[in-house]
């Protein structure tokens, strides 16, 4: 966007990586993120699970199509609704079916018929990240931090994480010194490696933080009755027997990514993250250390509650893709690496190479 002779950045942008349809949490904070891109308030870059099971892809591209609205036709073709390609990992891990997933799946459509139909999730990360301007974007990690090491990884990519990212916001491990967390459980390899090695400042979102301030299972009830199907709400009562209210560190770790000078909680002083053998994770108080932590501020929950019920049961709003790419608008490429948004290949198509392939030459974003 131009104004006078100046150039406005865009909001921030986010891109999430996420053990998508684990548990409820992740399905509540990519609705939550929906809803805010829905009113201008950041930018949704990309989506990655390392849940490495295609339910899970189809689960996210079905609820952000029904979060952006269906899709407009434009010259015989159907564009809009939910155009990125999602990232997936197919290392295995967490390959089983949950409840969760298949709450969605397939009463929810999705274009995504199978792995072909999602793209490798580093290089998604890294290609969609070079598309941005300078310290414009936010790594969001909720799970496990494989993904996010992968992308650390990538050939020339920490000069580049450090050039786009301003910061990383991770929901794992409870602070400040707090018992073994799921996400961090789950790859505790790559959990050591990514607080020892990332190159920008990191906040990290505990369990804690999304115990004090939970998703009201009374919104369930009450908030979504303007759609006789929603799957959110299929999702959160197929996770847990109702009623219950579900603590959603993602939900936390988002909100702070979009809104990080808002006062919605308070951050710890500066200070060095460390991951124990058996997952337990460790702060220690550092003058210039590069991680801190969210403290959930009692002052604030009722605040943060009403945000995240507002967001989460956001009605639809009908979106026009942006950018030059095949089916869908996106831009994204085909299994094996994606294109930048805008500039790849449709559904199938090339884009850059896969893992530990050189980065893509991309042109600066369009304004």
């Amino acid at each position: 966007m131009l104004q006078g002779r100046g150039v406005v950045k865009p909001p921030t942008g986010i891109t999430l990586d996420s053990d998508f349809g684990n548990g409820i949490d992740s399905i509540l904070t990519l609705a939550l993120l929906r809803g805010m891109m829905a009113k201008g308030e950041t930018r949704l870059l990309s989506q990655s699970i390392s849940k490495a099971n295609v339910k899970a892809a189809q689960a996210a591209d079905a609820i952000s199509t029904f979060f952006n609205g269906p899709p407009v036709v434009v010259q015989g073709s159907p564009v809009g609704g939910n155009p990125e390609m999602i990232g997936l990992a197919t290392n295995g891990k967490m390959k089983e079916d949950t409840p969760v997933l298949n709450a969605v799946v397939p009463k929810y459509s999705s274009k995504v018929r199978g792995v072909i139909d999602t793209a490798e999730c580093s290089v998604t990360m890294r290609n969609i990240l070079l598309a941005q301007n300078d310290l414009n974007a936010i790594v969001l990690v909720d799970g496990p931090a494989t993904n996010a090491v992968e992308l650390m990884e990538l050939y020339g990519a920490k000069p580049q994480i450090v050039a786009k990212v301003v910061r990383l916001v991770i929901a794992a491990g409870a602070y400040p010194n707090g018992a073994a967390e799921t996400g961090i459980k789950s790859d505790i390899a790559a959990a050591k490696k990514l607080f020892a090695e990332w190159p920008t400042p990191i906040v990290v979102v505990g369990s804690e933080v999304g115990e004090a301030i939970p998703y009201p299972g009374s919104s369930i009830e009450k908030d979504f009755t303007w759609s006789t199907a929603h799957p959110v709400v299929d999702a959160y009562k197929a996770f847990k027997p109702m009623p219950y209210d579900a603590p959603a560190p993602g939900l936390a770790a988002a909100l702070y990514a979009a809104h990080p000078d808002d006062g919605y909680f308070k951050l710890s002083e500066p200070g060095t993250i460390t991951v124990q053998d058996d997952g337990r994770t460790k702060f220690t108080p550092a003058p210039g250390g590069k991680h801190r932590y969210l403290i959930a501020d009692p002052a604030q929950k009722d605040k943060i509650t009403q945000l995240y019920t507002e967001l989460v049961s956001a009605k639809p709003v009908a979106r026009q893709p942006f950018g030059r790419g095949g089916r869908g608008g996106s831009g994204f490429g085909g299994r094996g690496g994606s294109g930048a948004l805008g500039i790849g290949g449709g559904r199938g198509g090339s884009g850059a190479g896969g893992r530990g392939a050189p980065p893509a030459v991309i042109p600066p974003p369009q304004q």
